[in-house]
C-alpha cells in the first residue's frame, strides 16, 4: 500500500527509520521522488498517525534517534552543495513566488522613479479612482523599507508556501485577497489611500495557519504557539511607537481577525 511521498530521501529515511523502531517495516522506492511503501495492511492505522505527528515536526530529536537506533550507512543519501533558490522554491508554490517577484520588483521600482510615483500607480483608490479595481489590491506590494521587505517576504513565504503545499494555490489566493481588500479598507480609514505593504496580508495568514493547525492538524499547516506569542508582541508593540509612527496598526489587526475568521469558518466542522 502506498503510504506518501516525499521530496527529500532523508526526510523519507527519518521516517523509515522511526517507524522500524515501531516494529513497521516500510520500503522506499525511488521515480521522481520518494514513495513509500507498507507491506502489511493491518499497520496502516498506525502509520498514518504517525506520519501526522512527522509532517508536523520533522526535525523532533526522536526520529534523529531513531536514525542512529536503526539506520544504515549504506542508506544512498548524498548530501549535495545547499541551494537557497533550490530550498525556496521546495516550501513555495507559483503564486506565493510570483508576489515574492512582484515585491521585490515594486521595491527597486520605488529607488529608481520614487516612491510617490510607484504610489500613484498602486496605491488604495483616492477620490474618483474606486473603478480602477487593480487598486483595491495592488496596495500589498510597495513596501516602505528594506527591513519590512525582508520580514513580510520571510513570513509570506514560510506561512503562505505553506498553505499554497498542503492546501492548494486556490486557498491561498482567496486568502490573499480577502485580507487585502479588508485590512487595505481598514487601514485607508485610519490614515487615508497613502499606504503600502504586504503585512496585513502576512498577519492575516499568521493567524490562519495558527487556528487551523490547531483545530484541523491533519491540515499539514500549523503555526508554534510560542511564534504565534512572539508575533501577537510584535503587534503590541507596534500601537507604541517602538517601530516609529508608520506602522499599519488597523491593517495588522484587521487582517489577523480575518485569519482567524477564515481558519474558523473552514474548520468548523472538525
Amino acid at each position: 500500500m502506498r503510504i506518501t511521498d516525499f521530496s527529500s530521501l532523508r526526510a523519507a529515511q527519518a521516517f523509515v527509520d522511526y517507524m522500524a523502531t515501531r516494529g513497521v517495516r516500510l520500503r522506499i522506492e525511488q521515480d521522481s521522488r520518494y514513495t513509500l511503501w507498507l507491506d502489511d495492511e493491518s499497520q496502516l492505522e498506525l502509520v498514518e498517525n504517525e506520519l501526522n505527528q512527522f509532517i508536523r515536526d520533522p526535525n523532533h530529536p526522536r526520529y534523529q534517534a531513531a536514525s542512529w537506533q536503526t539506520g544504515k550507512t549504506n542508506s544512498g543519501i548524498a548530501y549535495g552543495n545547499f541551494s537557497l533558490m533550490a530550498a525556496i522554491r521546495e516550501r513555495a508554490g507559483p503564486l506565493t513566488l510570483g508576489l515574492m517577484a512582484a515585491s521585490i520588483v515594486t521595491y527597486v521600482l520605488m529607488h529608481i522613479v520614487g516612491v510617490y510615483s510607484v504610489l500613484g500607480w498602486f496605491s488604495w483608490p483616492n477620490d474618483g479612482q474606486h473603478f480602477q479595481l487593480w487598486r483595491w489590491f495592488s496596495h500589498i506590494l510597495p513596501n516602505f523599507s528594506f527591513v519590512s521587505l525582508v520580514f513580510n517576504l520571510l513570513w509570506w513565504w514560510y506561512l503562505g508556501g505553506a498553505v499554497e503545499k498542503r492546501l492548494g494555490s486556490g486557498k491561498l489566493f482567496v486568502i490573499m485577497l480577502i485580507s487585502a481588500l479588508l485590512s487595505g479598507w481598514m487601514q485607508a480609514k485610519f490614515s487615508g489611500v497613502m499606504f503600502g505593504g504586504l503585512s496585513g496580508v502576512v498577519y492575516a495568514l499568521m493567524g490562519y495557519v495558527w487556528l487551523r493547525g490547531e483545530r484541523d492538524p491533519a491540515s499539514g499547516v500549523y503555526l508554534e504557539r510560542g511564534l504565534i506569542g512572539f508575533l501577537l508582541l510584535m503587534l503590541a508593540l507596534g500601537f507604541t511607537g517602538w517601530f516609529g509612527s508608520a506602522v499599519a496598526n488597523a491593517s495588522h489587526i484587521t487582517g489577523l481577525l480575518l485569519g482567524l475568521a477564515m481558519a474558523f469558518v473552514d474548520t468548523r466542522k472538525k
